[in-house]
């Protein structure tokens, strides 16, 4: 069976399936019952500076978007740090790290972007025994408009001068968290790395608005007749996080760069793509709330399961799919594919006709007795009607083969081209010269 003893940053846990910093992770009696179901490291909710806590709401904290089916897609919470003293987190986490020796125990942090404001939280949690330290610069809401969380996580030059202080005021590894809410992410990982960070784990939560109560005209969640925008989280965020780990992992300026991966994670599936494309933990949140703590125990057997069947390590998966992530520019334009229906299964519901017939090629005909057929002269091969047939393997697309004639253009597939030499690009030309 495959070993998922996981060595992140020289942080060893027992698998790599970390919970997020989040409510989840908020006090001793959450984290003794997610170590109990199997996670193999947390990180702590975010611990701010010794003090007046922070207050938070009392009223409702999340906003959600379902699915059809009831099914959670997406959290938006309002949520800010931790709202207990900072005394009694250090206390319950000391506690639980010398009963759990074995388990991560990483510590978010965030507090004022000056420098004794760190110095000082770093020697408070010095003697915790936690493994190491993530620095939140992603919350989205609530503690930006004090001037930490993203309004630091937005400025690369701010990422790197706190980075720097937390590297030379600790001795523990140091996880920086990294905010979505920027245009390109690569350019906070960069100060990161620069700063001396030993891993980036992303992302952190999307602004957002879920939903307008349209009786009340405010933003939900709704705290006495108004509303703000909060941070989403769940299987939403899934495709943003991927292609942001990805970005990440394929900057030359960032190649190699330990990579914590967060956003969407419900399955091993999840994790496992995560990983694919240079992650080497995933961080989950909304599928621990959704669920609850021995979620866990799926994503365990599922990715021990789906590494022995392709006999593969860990080691073998991360990273995996990093050289296969291009520029559309870099993509074959002679790669050619045609939409191939199966009669035996095909329920004849119509979906792929309708979605064809209306909004793409009219490339499907409807025969007698509602048999659907895919016109090969039309068919771009957009893969619409893979995605909106109900039956699994029903639609599929059949590569056409070196030399073999399109119907639809008449040309046949020849090698390998992108849009840098084609003929239709106008640059071609001049490149060549």
């Amino acid at each position: 069976m495959a070993n998922l003893l996981s060595t992140f940053i020289g942080i060893k846990s027992p698998n790599p399936f970390w919970l997020a910093s989040a409510p989840p992770t908020d006090k001793e009696y959450n984290v003794r019952r997610a170590f109990q179901a199997g996670w193999g490291g947390v990180v702590w909710k975010t611990l701010g500076s010794e003090g007046p806590p922070v207050v938070n709401v009392n009223g409702p904290r999340y906003g959600v978007i379902h699915g059809p089916d009831r099914r959670v897609l997406g959290i938006n919470n309002i949520e800010l740090i931790t709202d207990r003293p900072l005394e009694v987190n250090l206390r319950e986490i000391k506690s639980v790290k010398r009963d759990y020796p074995d388990r991560a125990m990483v510590i978010s942090l965030m507090v004022p972007c000056d420098e004794d404001s760190w110095r000082d939280i770093l020697a408070r949690i010095e003697d915790t025994g936690a493994d190491g330290v993530e620095l939140n610069f992603g919350c989205p809401h609530g503690m930006s408009e004090r001037g930490m969380g993203s309004a630091v996580g937005q400025v690369p030059e701010y990422i790197e001068m706190v980075t720097r202080w937390v590297k030379q005021y600790s001795r523990m590894p140091c996880i920086v968290k990294l905010t979505p809410n920027i245009a390109d992410i690569r350019k906070p990982a960069e100060a990161a790395m620069r700063g001396g960070a030993d891993a980036v784990s992303l992302i952190n939560t999307i602004n957002s608005i879920t939903s307008v109560d349209l009786d009340l005209f405010a933003p939900q969640p709704t705290i006495d007749g108004k509303g703000a925008h909060g941070g989403y989280c769940g299987p939403a965020v899934k495709p943003i996080a991927l292609n942001m780990v990805a970005e990440i992992a394929r900057n030359p300026a960032t190649r190699g760069l330990p990579i914590s991966g967060i956003g969407g994670v419900t399955t091993w599936r999840d994790a496992a793509e995560f990983m694919a494309l240079g992650a080497g933990t995933v961080q989950v949140c909304t599928a621990a709330m959704t669920y609850g703590f021995k979620v866990v125990q799926e994503m365990i057997t599922g990715l021990h399961d789906y590494l022995d069947s392709h006999d593969m390590e860990m080691s073998d998966l991360i990273g995996r799919a990093v050289p296969n992530v291009t520029d559309w520019n870099q993509l074959n334009l002679n790669y050619v594919t045609k939409a191939r229906i199966d009669p035996d299964l095909c329920i004849k519901c119509g979906r792929c006709y309708a979605a064809c017939e209306d909004t793409s090629h009219q490339a499907i005909a409807m025969k007698p007795g509602r048999v659907f057929e895919v016109i090969e002269e039309e068919c771009v091969a957009c893969n619409l009607c893979v995605d909106v047939c109900p039956v699994e393997n029903c639609i599929d697309m059949r590569e056409l083969a070196v030399g073999e004639t399109d119907l639809r253009t008449g040309i046949r597939r020849g090698l390998y081209a992108n849009w840098t030499t084609h003929p239709n690009n106008p640059m071609a030309a001049k490149a060549a010269e």
